[in-house]
């Protein structure tokens, strides 16, 4: 078998390996997000929510309430906008990676829009007595969904992008703890049910799974134009 078959054979069952696991994930979260919905709507899920009130209160434990609240504001949409902000600037202005620079605007405002979208959908009211004060509505969560989404793209960027073995499974693992304890703090918090909290993680996860594919589509798409358009190449090089 020649290198140039072996590269072609190994190109093509890494692209069968990506699509499958992309559109498994993608089913698995839209099949969660609907059964959660669903049990919320039959208003099923009380016991959980309920048990899982308790579990992060006994969790964090009733004198760790500010230090929850710094880190919760990580998946704000006030933080989200300004670290997106940032990240387009370094793609920009440092790596000079336009496609990267569209992504991330997509991912993030796209999740705050979709959030919006199915909160007025659902319409479900917040908790009551919550430890801080949190307005509009509560399905699902919109950090969770935020925090799955933007963060869940800097988990791909470091698979994608760290050479060192080291350092891109910390920032993943790291990365990925911090989605995890975001979602426990606005249980903690009291002002998302656990239930919101768990479709915010599936919506946010599907969202990425839709945007990643697409753009990178639009990505080999452009680029070929431009190849085969020298003046286009001369205006507007990538």
């Amino acid at each position: 078998m020649t290198t140039s078959l072996r590269r072609l054979l190994a190109g093509i069952t890494l692209f069968i390996t990506e699509f499958t696991l992309t559109l498994g994930l993608g089913a698995l979260g839209t099949v969660a997000f609907l059964a959660i919905g669903r049990e919320v709507f039959n208003e099923h899920a009380v016991p959980f929510d309920e048990a899982a009130f308790r579990w992060t209160r006994d969790l964090f434990g009733p004198t760790h309430q500010q230090w929850v609240e710094v880190l919760t504001f990580f998946a704000s949409r006030n933080f989200i906008v300004a670290a997106a902000l940032g990240l387009i600037g370094y793609f920009l202005l440092v790596r000079r990676h336009r496609w990267y620079s569209l992504l991330v605007p997509v991912v993030a405002l796209g999740s705050i829009t979709l959030n919006l979208l199915l909160k007025n959908f659902y319409h479900r009211p917040r908790p009551l007595l919550p430890l801080v004060s949190a307005s509009g509505l509560s399905f699902p969560s919109g950090h969770a969904m935020i925090s799955a989404s933007f963060y869940g793209l800097l988990i791909y960027l470091a698979y994608t992008h760290v050479a060192r073995p080291a350092l891109r499974w910390g920032l993943m693992t790291g990365l990925a703890l911090l989605i995890l304890l975001i979602g426990l703090t606005r249980v903690y918090l009291r002002v998302h049910y656990a239930t919101d909290v768990l479709a915010g993680y599936a919506a946010g996860i599907v969202w990425l799974l839709v945007a990643i594919p697409l753009l990178k589509r639009l990505e080999k798409i452009v680029k070929k134009r431009f190849k085969h358009d020298p003046q286009l190449v001369e205006k507007q090089p990538l």
